[in-house]
């Protein structure tokens, strides 16, 4: 199996999202699930289901006439990938200033500052 990419597109993060969400998927699953968000083809669903598959972050079998989508990759893994990559491309590698950015700007709430500060306490 290829080793996927770090980041996702955004329309590849909001299928692995639902396919995280129920376990398994159909294309027709993931199609109507978008479907009540925005409009989107039920060939773009398929073409960037195959895709995912391709990247190495989903997997599938036959079932019937129909291919069940499973994710290849635990939802965790793949957000840590994201998060690291973003943090080496954006803040060469040092998340302080992200940190920073984010409770400068109120992006996190009391409680969320707590509870980082409780993570930190907890390190080794």
């Amino acid at each position: 199996m290829r080793t996927p990419s770090k980041t996702l597109t955004d329309q590849e993060l909001e299928i692995m999202k639902i396919v995280w969400e129920r376990g398994t998927a159909t294309v027709r699953d993931v199609y109507e699930a978008l479907l009540e968000r925005r409009r989107v083809a039920y060939t773009t669903v398929m073409t960037m289901m195959k895709i995912l598959e391709s990247k190495g972050y989903l997997s599938r079998k036959q079932v019937d006439r129909a291919y069940v989508y499973k994710p290849a990759q635990p939802k965790k893994r793949v957000i840590q990938a994201m998060v690291r990559d973003f943090v080496n491309r954006v803040f060469n590698g040092s998340a302080e200033p992200l940190l920073v950015h984010l409770i400068e700007d109120r992006h996190l709430s009391a409680d969320e500052i707590e509870e980082i500060q409780r993570l930190i306490g907890e390190r080794p």
